[in-house]
């Protein structure tokens, strides 16, 4: 493979233009390596990198050394482009096995034209983003990233924050580009040589600059400091400030007084860093400056890791902690939940660095951890479910059950109640001495003997699958149809909503239909959600169990939902699946009833819940949308939505939901178990939908929930409502739900 000489002559294009910047990482290091070898591989590297830009219709405007500058005239080309190349590279077979790792970088922008070049801040800060990341690494500008996503290319854009480019005075979130293909897991990235400011929660209060602390004056300034720190890059409200600060009885002087310590803190950090915004103030800080940042930053990137990876990737995040959070608040009132909150993070990021260090059989090493973490503390079963495996997978057997007497003990003497279902069957497992424990850790054999009982209640007929907004962010990408935030975001900016006005979807949506209207609030939704979203894996996994269902004879699912997208309708339309719908109506004279739809396109408004016997329960496959759906039919006559705050107030002071469904599906959903799939805590709308679907608080037969990644919080929820918890990832615990269910007897079995 050779390279040609020079550069194609520039031809340069004008308006809009995107720009990537690629660099070899180490350049200096591969020679030393290569010695004379070093000339062929960098021709290798010129020559991949020239066609993969030459195929996405990428204009070459200058090349030194081992470095390319190219201009597109869409962002999804040079992304593209840069796929492509990141591959070859990756594919390609190097002198001495030496790897010739290239880190690239990607920004739009409408750069100034001076001679034959661009020239400007745009095309700097394409640069600066280039050095920021690693080799094999491919970095997009948030402004290429809304280009894309009108026209999204084939990947996915992994949000890693808010990061400082060298020599640049305002940050650049960033995004990296996650293909089939291509390695996704990098370090962290690599910071401007110039001193960065610190700003420290995790522990006591705490700035640095130039790695010196920086003096924060008294205890008020540093309440103030704290109070906006934690709600970091956001405004908030002097009422707030003042509220949290002083409480109900503020003294005549509070106004004054917080002034003179936002006018201190202004000396330390700089009055560019701390803003005055209406109504109140605004702190700006860089995820990289901020340690609570860096830390969740770091627990979400280890979820999608390896054991060994994620062990590594949570420990990192837990050596962040210097102490008790907000040490030197721990009394004063207006820290309390945050305290708290944090305080929760942290067990939940070292729970899940204990499953991880067990999944790479340390068991021996973390029995004295666990001991001293139960110890403090004793009602956290996920912690004692954790030493029993750990003791039993060290040949502690007895110890092991000595563990969950001692567990069941503290239960139910301080609060009493029995351990989780979850936690007896580790025990019952420990017990038959299982073979399943030596292989997998607790979540593991929770999620294997749930889905086996949840397997024989599909066969029978009895599973009603329940999706929730989680689904289509499980595996999507940014081609993912619109979560609850996303259309909160795209509302908020089509209406031009207040600043101050909450961007909750049913808050905003409420202040739509308020100030112009649903009218326009019902097209902008139409816009966004009626669009063609590629279907996602966890609706590619429920369609998959439709599917073998249907191949066994067996009773087809009725799948209920709450998203208003046709995601679902697509992957059954796509897969050739059968099915009715019944949608829900949220206004008009027919509010709170239901629309019938058939398979073969008839429309029936359900008048009578109690004499319609027309649902093909069992036969076929039904789709329930409980809070309606976009209309994709260009007189939208059958579009609607349970969106706003009034949507919700009217939704909950109808009957529950079951008497307003037709009879046979009603009978159905007193009669079933629920598999709850994408739902998490922090949806409140969940908690309007279980009410209307069990007054009562908790089904009649055993249900369970899927979650790859929850806080203790969430677990208390649902064994609230007796749904037991299943921590796993949702297309991993469908497609085993689809292996168990093909390798099932071929008879039902009553569940």
């Amino acid at each position: 493979m050779s390279a040609p000489a020079e550069p194609p002559a520039r031809d340069l294009l004008g308006g809009t233009v995107t720009f990537l910047f690629t660099d070899v990482e180490g350049s200096t290091a591969l020679l030393k390596r290569l010695g004379e070898r070093y000339a062929e591989a960098l021709d290798a590297h010129r020559a991949i990198v020239r066609t993969a830009v030459e195929q996405a219709g990428g204009r070459e405007i200058d090349t030194q050394g081992d470095a390319f500058f190219v201009a597109f005239a869409r962002a999804k080309d040079a992304v593209n482009a840069a796929v492509a190349a990141q591959r070859a590279l990756a594919e390609h077979r190097w002198p001495d096995g030496q790897a010739v790792r290239v880190r690239m970088g990607i920004h739009t922008g409408e750069p100034a034209v001076g001679g034959d070049r661009y020239v400007g801040l745009g095309v700097h800060r394409a640069a600066r983003i280039c050095a920021a990341g690693h080799g094999g690494q491919i970095l997009v500008s948030q402004t290429s990233r809304e280009l894309l996503r009108d026209d999204p290319p084939d990947v996915e854009l992994r949000d890693l924050g808010t990061h400082r480019l060298k020599d640049l005075d305002q940050p650049e979130r960033l995004y990296q580009v996650v293909s089939a293909g291509l390695s996704d897991a990098f370090p962290a990235l690599s910071a401007p040589s110039t001193a960065r400011w610190d700003f420290r929660v995790l522990g006591a209060l705490e700035v640095r600059e130039h790695g010196r602390q920086v003096p924060l004056g008294g205890p008020r300034q540093r309440a103030v400091l704290a109070l906006l720190l934690l709600n970091a890059n956001r405004v908030v409200p002097t009422e707030r400030l003042v509220d949290q600060l002083w409480g109900e009885q503020p003294p005549r002087t509070a106004i004054t007084s917080l002034q003179n310590a936002i006018a201190q803190l202004r000396k330390a950090l700089g009055a560019d860093r701390l803003q005055t915004r209406s109504p109140g103030y605004l702190l700006r800080v860089d995820d990289g400056e901020f340690d609570l940042a860096r830390f969740e930053r770091l627990v979400r990137s280890a979820r999608e890791a390896d054991a060994a990876q994620r062990a590594r990737t949570l420990r990192e995040a837990l050596d962040l902690w210097r102490g008790a959070p907000l040490a030197d608040f721990a009394y004063e009132a207006f820290a309390q939940s945050e305290i708290g909150r944090l305080e929760e993070l942290r067990l939940a990021a070292l729970e899940q660095r204990i499953d991880a260090e067990l999944e790479l059989g340390r068991q021996a090493e973390l029995v004295g951890e666990l001991e001293s973490l139960v110890a403090d503390h004793p009602l956290r079963e996920r912690l004692r479910g954790q030493l029993m495996l750990a003791l039993y997978r060290s040949g502690r057997q007895a110890e092991a059950l000595d563990a969950y007497r001692a567990a069941r003990r503290a239960l139910t003497e301080e609060l009493g109640i029995e351990p989780t279902p979850s936690l007896q069957r580790l025990h019952s497992a420990i017990l038959r001495q299982d073979a399943d424990l030596e292989a997998a850790g607790a979540a593991g054999v929770r999620a294997t003997d749930e889905a086996s009982e949840a397997v024989r209640a599909l066969l029978a007929g009895r599973l009603v699958v329940v999706l929730g907004a989680g689904v289509n962010a499980a595996g999507n990408g940014d081609s993912a149809p619109p979560r609850p935030a996303d259309v909160a975001a795209y509302l908020a900016e089509c209406f031009d909503c207040p600043p101050d006005e909450p961007r909750e979807l049913a808050r905003v949506a409420q202040y739509v239909a308020v100030t112009r209207g649903t009218g326009p609030l019902y097209d902008e939704l139409h816009d966004l959600l009626a669009a063609e979203h590629p279907v996602g894996p966890v609706q590619r996994g429920v369609v998959e169990l439709a599917a073998v269902l249907r191949e066994r004879g067996a009773p087809q699912l009725v799948i209920v939902t709450t998203n208003y997208d046709l995601a679902l309708e697509r992957a059954l339309l796509e897969r050739g699946e059968p099915f009715d719908t019944l949608s829900y109506v949220a206004g008009g004279r027919d509010r709170g009833k239901f629309v019938h739809v058939k398979a073969e396109g008839s429309v029936t408004l359900v008048e009578l819940p109690n004499a319609y016997a027309e649902v093909p329960v069992g036969r076929r496959l039904v789709v329930v949308k409980a809070h309606g759906q976009v209309d994709p039919d260009p007189a939208r006559e059958r579009e609607s939505f349970v969106i706003s705050e009034d949507d919700y107030i009217g939704y909950l002071a109808q009957t529950d939901v079951a008497n307003a469904l037709p009879v046979t599906l009603a009978a159905k959903l007193r009669r079933s178990h629920f598999l709850f799939l994408g739902y998490g805590l922090r949806d409140w709308t969940l908690r309007v939908f279980l009410q209307r679907l069990w007054p009562d608080e908790r089904p009649s037969y055993r249900s369970w929930a899927v979650d790859g990644s929850v806080e203790p919080v969430e677990r208390d929820f649902w064994r609230h409502r007796g749904v037991d918890l299943v921590e796993m990832e949702l297309d991993a615990y469908l497609e085993r739900l689809a292996l168990l269910l093909r390798e099932a007897p071929r008879r039902g079995a009553a569940a």
